[in-house]
């Protein structure tokens, strides 16, 4: 068999082939926003140890070098309490790698077409949810590998968002957003008093983070976020999971969840942890987009930024009652390069047709995409820049020179809190659907996203 080519870290695949008990005859890099593998191994008897590969290199979890560590034994000790869960086969300290069992089921939920079938396996996962709420956390035996174990309930609330503003301060600092500065002050502001109790919650859970066969989940997968905190975080993650991956809707499945964990649902509540989830979420994304490495899909995270900062806006103006609108957009298709017109030709008709591999092919797409949005900064860029200092001169009392001196004003006045919700509110959403619109073709990753009603 001719050599697999690869990247991996020096040893990896001899931990794999020592860990799988046979040789590696399979080893592809798995399409996802996270660095995954897929491995096949064969052992002397003929069988075959169908693996999937985690690793953290350096770098790659940002401020948290315990992510996959961390991950790994969560998902470890909730297969040993009858949560559907991967197996795990092994896991390096040294090389800092996890290979996990992999599931022969489905994660896109949002592609089943018999809504019957996609009701159930909701119906079936916020079974889980609750029972996954109930287990004692002392017989988890995580404590070790948590970041914190909250004692209040404003710890329960507050503890993660704390913790990754923290590891991301000097991110933060240098590179001040109004929206991340409001969303954090706002979060704080409206922190429950009162939790049901601290359980483990997955901090990303719902549609597309779980596997399923026929009508049942089959394993809980995607653990990095997991920690300490109310319970009813998870539900505000569902809404954020089924706003990016649309299941069907989520009309009657909170109280359904209710019933089944004997925790009282609360409609803000779940409203208050959408907005949690994406703006602790959006810290490091909003990090990948200016700082990203030569191996992050850059244009997914584009597209997870600017849909997700529309999306806080949204569920903010539903939270406290705040109507918003989006602004007028510029006409015309502006100045066309020929430079980009061509490379974007040579992408779509010479390059991607002839690739087989489906990493190799998806990276080219994202290419013709980042080639997409710099041209649209080119030619729209300027124009929506104008339109903002505009706008923020009659709240701010001054137009600034620049457009990073009058982000620099508004994101100072919102620290200050200059202005109530009500102002700030429809300020930071016109300007976040002004840079969803700036860049459309990585929002057209996940097109026409809108939040499910809730009961």
């Amino acid at each position: 068999m001719p050599p697999i080519n690869h990247d991996l870290p020096t040893g990896m695949t001899d931990w794999i082939e020592n860990v799988g008990g046979g040789r590696i005859r399979r080893l592809e890099r798995h399409v996802a926003r996270r660095e995954a593998w897929v491995v096949d191994v064969e052992r002397t008897d003929g069988s075959v140890l169908e693996g999937f590969l985690r690793l953290q290199r350096d770098g790659d979890g940002g401020v948290d070098p315990r992510r996959l560590e961390r991950e790994t034994r969560i998902i470890d000790a909730l297969g040993g309490h009858g949560i559907p869960s991967p197996e795990v086969h092994g896991w390096n300290a040294d090389l800092r790698c996890t290979l996990f069992s992999r599931d022969p089921g489905r994660s896109d939920i949002d592609n089943v077409e018999d809504a019957t079938q996609q009701r159930a396996v909701m119906e079936d996962f916020i079974r889980i949810v609750a029972r996954m709420h109930r287990l004692d956390l002392d017989d988890l035996g995580l404590d070790d590998v948590m970041q914190y174990k909250p004692t209040t309930a404003r710890e329960c609330a507050m503890a993660e968002v704390d913790l990754i503003a923290d590891q991301w301060k000097a991110f933060l600092r240098k590179r001040p957003d109004p929206l991340t500065t409001f969303g954090l002050a706002w979060l704080d502001r409206h922190a429950p008093t009162e939790v049901a109790r601290v359980s483990l919650v997955q901090g990303d859970t719902g549609p597309v983070n779980f596997m399923f066969q026929g009508n049942r989940v089959s394993a809980v997968i995607d653990w990095e976020l997991g920690h300490y905190a109310d319970p009813l975080e998870d539900l505000g993650n569902i809404m954020v999971r089924e706003f990016w991956n649309p299941s069907g809707g989520l009309d009657g499945l909170f109280e359904m969840y209710a019933q089944e964990s004997g925790f009282p649902y609360d409609r803000f509540r779940a409203q208050y942890y959408a907005v949690h989830q994406n703006i602790r979420g959006m810290i490091p994304i909003r990090y990948v987009c200016e700082n990203a490495h030569p191996r992050e899909s850059v244009a997914w995270y584009l597209c997870y930024r600017y849909i997700g900062d529309r999306a806080t806006c949204e569920m903010l103006s539903e939270a406290v009652g705040v109507p918003i609108s989006r602004p007028e957009f510029p006409e015309g298709e502006g100045e066309r390069s020929v430079l980009a017109d061509s490379a974007l030709q040579a992408q779509r008709n010479d390059v991607v047709p002839g690739l087989e591999d489906p990493f190799a092919a998806s990276r080219a797409r994202d290419v013709g995409i980042l080639i997409e949005c710099m041209d649209r900064r080119r030619r729209y860029g300027s124009v929506l820049e104008g339109q903002e200092l505009e706008e923020w001169a009659s709240l701010l009392g001054e137009r600034h020179a620049t457009y990073d001196a009058g982000l620099a004003a508004l994101e100072s006045a919102i620290r200050e809190q200059r202005f109530p919700d009500e102002v700030i509110v429809p300020v930071l959403a016109r300007k976040a659907y002004r840079d969803e619109w700036l860049h459309a073709p990585a929002v057209a990753l996940y097109p026409e996203r809108s939040w499910s009603p809730i009961d």
